[in-house]
């Protein structure tokens, strides 16, 4: 897998842009917009950035533009590629070079263009070139960023091991009459307090019969004398998410839902058990999905087993049942089967596991075993 800084991503991606040849003529340089991606490629965190990444071919130095307020964290931050501060929006600043270093095809991302940045990309181009200088390049930079390097992987390690202390503690927070949100606020301040950067997505925190909806955010509600309560959360570390799911019970549990317990932690672990470089994605959903059916609790499963996480919450590859494609060791996904009686209860347990070769490795070991507080 080997280590692999920013820097060297650029010169990774590069070197792929030379057999992107869509047009018949070469892509000469890939226009990079979306955060997340000018982070990974050359480690620049502001909010208004735009990377012009030329080709292999082309031997001109990558790019980055920013504005005035990043001067001396681009220095700070950046690898591998140039800086300049543009004067004008950062967009414009990209392809005004790329024009005048004779680039003649410039690649970027449908999926993460808006049609007015799009339109606003189109006005800085002749109207006779517009049709041939653009070029739609989907998947390069998604498929690279699915498998993670030895680097990322330590990153996302630590990012989990947050996670995992930070359900331990928050246990102490759960009482009857607490309400989700004291919770809530509870777990978010020891991360911060723990160095994270800030959440991965809205905390989930959900009980009694609000556990039955999967996505349930906390409100004012009070956990209940009796019930289950679900959390769902994750950090960003050192911009690397985490991702974890466990449903906790509040008194003393009845059979019914000792039953639905057991089944989506039998599930859960299937789907773990099923992981492997190589695999396809479908049949891991599926190894946990058949667990739900044996057991009568399918149509309670009303979501996919899980999806892949790294600098975003949500990445490729999505581990569904009509999902098609095969794991690659180095991919970070989670496995987070459910059951939700609408009217009742819900229970969901989600562990981030790291992809290898033989089998995978789990990043979030915190008991899965049935917590009565």
């Amino acid at each position: 897998m080997g280590r692999m800084r920013p820097g060297a991503r650029l010169r990774k991606v590069a070197r792929a842009l030379e057999q992107v040849d869509l047009r018949g003529n070469g892509t000469d340089a890939l226009l990079v917009t979306q955060p997340a991606d000018v982070r990974y490629l050359c480690g620049f965190t502001g909010s208004n950035a735009a990377l012009m990444l030329p080709s292999g071919r082309r031997g001109l130095q990558a790019t980055l533009f920013t504005d005035g307020r990043y001067t001396t964290q681009a220095a700070r931050e950046v690898d591998g590629a140039a800086v300049v501060i543009a004067q004008k929006p950062v967009v414009l600043a990209a392809i005004e070079f790329a024009l005048g270093e004779g680039v003649n095809c410039c690649g970027f991302d449908p999926a993460s263009t808006t049609v007015a940045a799009w339109e606003g990309m189109r006005g800085a181009i002749a109207a006779k070139k517009r049709r041939s200088w653009f070029t739609p390049v989907s998947g390069l930079l998604e498929g690279l960023r699915e498998v993670k390097d030895e680097v990322e992987q330590e990153q996302m390690r630590a990012a989990a091991a947050l996670g995992c202390r930070l359900f331990d503690g928050v246990l102490e927070h759960m009482e009857a009459g607490t309400t989700e949100m004291e919770v809530a606020l509870a777990l978010e301040y020891m991360a911060r307090l723990q160095g994270a950067e800030r959440m991965a997505f809205e905390t989930i925190v959900a009980g009694g019969e609000r556990s039955a909806m999967p996505h349930a955010r906390a409100t004012n509600a009070k956990l209940p004398r009796r019930g289950f309560v679900t959390l769902d959360f994750g950090v960003v570390l050192d911009g690397y998410c985490s991702d974890m799911t466990r449903t906790v019970h509040m008194g003393a549990i009845r059979a019914e839902e000792r039953e639905v317990y057991e089944a989506v932690l039998d599930a859960q672990e299937a789907g773990v058990a099923a992981v492997c470089g190589g695999v396809e994605v479908g049949a891991v959903d599926e190894a946990a999905r058949s667990v739900l059916r044996a057991r009568g609790f399918e149509e309670y499963f009303t979501h996919s087993t899980g999806h892949g996480v790294g600098m975003e919450i949500h990445e490729g590859p999505r581990i569904g049942k009509k999902q098609v494609g095969k794991l690659k060791a180095g991919m970070v996904i989670t496995i987070e089967p459910g059951a939700y009686l609408p009217g009742k209860f819900g229970v969901r347990i989600e562990d981030t596991v790291l992809v290898t070769r033989t089998g995978c490795e789990v990043l979030t070991p915190s008991t899965k075993a049935l917590i009565e507080l």
